[in-house]
């Protein structure tokens, strides 16, 4: 596990820049009236992020050797969506944040219109992505993986999680509910990131149980850590506005557990993730290291 974790580093440095490559060549600048609707996609989908859901992806790919360059696009289209949705959340009509990524959120940076627009385009782009025979030559498979992504994203996914997640303003949601909410809002792309690998190798639906198991439990603990970043966390090397959650009266894992046990609890679902994977040798050790990994970040 030592070993994994030193492995760690180098492999999310080449995977965002494998991401990175792809949104510059998928987003060229044209020279017509369409060119800020570009750029803002460009600001918003290049540089910064962890890209845990992307290496999720390629992670997982690799356990059943799959194509690199199959599994970095399909990771592309999973990033697609996640970037989309901090595009739109970061909007004055949702979140009103003013920084993402350590620089000026996309509606500051161009418009409200061309964020949403940005944020629409990204969207398409993602399944325009999986619908591409250079992603998988089985048709089978480019539409399983567009019907996974499309359950993960919309109304019981992570959309409705969002909903969930403003209706918490006001509500006074249990810690059952607001798991629900975190399994929607940030465990669905989390989800359908590990099993799209899965799919990619073929893997049927029947022998990912473990791989789900695992990212049920890592999409929670990555959610727990982030409201511990939250109300402990640094704004500058978070690169986003802090204490939001508590400023708006939102029940959380933090607000109903408490930062200790909250912390005891994401120590312990990182544990049942990794057991998720015992039927895996060396191979899956990279999953293990980055279970590790969402709970120790600093962003």
């Amino acid at each position: 596990m030592a070993a994994a974790k030193l492995s760690l580093k180098p492999a999310m440095e080449r995977v965002a820049a494998d991401i990175d490559r792809q949104f510059d060549l998928l987003l060229r600048v044209p020279d017509d009236p369409r060119r800020p609707l570009y750029e803002a996609m460009r600001h918003a989908a290049i540089g910064g992020g962890k890209r845990v859901r992307p290496l999720l992806t390629v992670a997982t790919a690799e356990l059943f050797n799959v194509d690199r360059q199959r599994a970095i696009r399909t990771a592309t289209a999973i990033e697609c969506i996640h970037v989309y949705s901090l595009v739109h959340d970061d909007l004055p009509a949702m979140d009103d944040d003013d920084m993402r990524r350590g620089k000026p959120t996309v509606h500051k940076a161009f418009d409200e219109a061309t964020a949403i627009l940005a944020g629409d385009s990204l969207h398409a782009l993602a399944f325009e992505i999986l619908g591409e025979d250079a992603t998988s030559p089985d048709p089978f498979v480019r539409s399983e993986l567009m019907l996974e992504l499309a359950r993960a994203s919309g109304p019981s996914g992570m959309a409705g999680g969002q909903m969930m997640d403003l209706a918490a303003e006001h509500g006074d949601f249990d810690l059952p509910t607001v798991t629900r909410l975190q399994q929607m809002k940030t465990g669905a792309l989390i989800g359908v990131a590990v099993e799209a690998g899965a799919i990619l190798g073929r893997v049927p639906p029947e022998g990912r149980t473990g791989l789900r198991g695992y990212a049920r439990d890592l999409g929670l603990a990555f959610q727990i850590a982030d409201d511990l970043l939250d109300v402990e966390g640094d704004e500058a090397v978070a690169g986003k506005a802090l204490n939001k959650d508590a400023a708006a009266g939102k029940a959380t894992f933090l607000s109903l557990l408490g930062v200790d046990r909250a912390r005891e609890q994401a120590a312990a679902l990182v544990t049942q993730a990794v057991a998720h994977l015992r039927s895996y040798g060396p191979e899956a050790d990279l999953l293990r290291a980055l279970a590790h990994y969402v709970v120790e970040r600093d962003r």
